[in-house]
């Protein structure tokens, strides 16, 4: 199985392109985040066309999730499963994929340490750990993919200077990842990748795409079952480049049968 996740930055905006980059590398899965589309002006027969079933939980202009699969899409579940109120916004959404329980996620930027939203961002981490808990078990073959806004460790950002103080980096943040880490999870990219500015995401202004400027925040995290059958792993980079490209690069993962 060949699985991606990549925030897309607009559907709406962006669906020519990720279409042509679905023909031409064929995941069997795509993880999409901030697809900014309403439920239904999701453009599933597009996908549809190239072969994939689809479940969209979106919201209008800001957020979405969607999933895309051409290997089975079923049980299918939007939002938190965790026995308590539905989440405002539209960041998760959940189906069994070919066998695997495959989640694409859109964590809260959270903004600043002394914003709401952090405060949110950290709820909503510990909300996907028990929905985590509730609805999965660590021997299980679990994915989950996306835009996770946190950056793991240093070597993940450009210039950890640059980032004392803010979001994405704080302990917090990271300490909320070694939790999903300690259920079962594993950060797939750094079993197989150990160097540092290998990133998915890099700011539209200023150059830092091609100055290199960026960030890891794009984490496809894998039950021990997956990982262990994970072989190859990269950021498409490519992606990245040419008109009107996404922030983020797609994260690509090949899991052997």
């Amino acid at each position: 199985m060949r699985l991606a996740t990549w925030n897309v930055n607009s559907l709406r905006a962006r669906l020519p392109r990720v279409q042509e980059w679905m023909a031409d590398v064929r995941p069997d899965v795509l993880c999409m985040q901030e697809t900014k589309l309403a439920e239904d002006a999701f453009p599933h027969m597009a996908f549809t066309e190239l072969g994939y079933e689809t479940v969209h939980h979106g919201q209008g202009q800001w957020n979405g999730v969607a999933i895309a699969s051409r290997v089975g899409l079923t049980d299918e579940v939007r939002g938190f499963a965790d026995g308590g109120e539905a989440d405002p916004e539209a960041r998760l959404v959940t189906a069994t994929c070919g066998g695997v329980r495959v989640s694409s996620v859109y964590v809260p930027n959270g903004r600043a340490l002394d914003n709401d939203h952090y405060t949110y961002k950290l709820a909503w981490m510990k909300r996907l750990l028990a929905h985590l808990e509730r609805n999965q078990k660590p021997s299980d073959t679990v994915v989950v993919a996306g835009d996770f806004n946190i950056a793991p460790d240093d070597r993940d950002v450009y210039d950890p200077k640059k980032f004392v103080g803010k979001t994405h980096v704080s302990q917090a943040e990271r300490d909320s990842l070694v939790a999903l880490e300690n259920w079962g999870l594993v950060d797939v990219f750094r079993r197989l990748h150990d160097q540092d500015r290998l990133f998915s995401w890099w700011d539209y202004r200023s150059g830092d795409f091609h100055q290199g400027r960026g960030m890891r925040i794009d984490l496809v995290m894998v039950s021990a079952s997956v990982a262990d059958r994970t072989r190859w792993t990269i950021v498409d980079r490519n992606a990245r480049k040419g008109q009107q490209p996404s922030d983020h690069a797609p994260v690509l993962v090949d899991i052997d049968d």
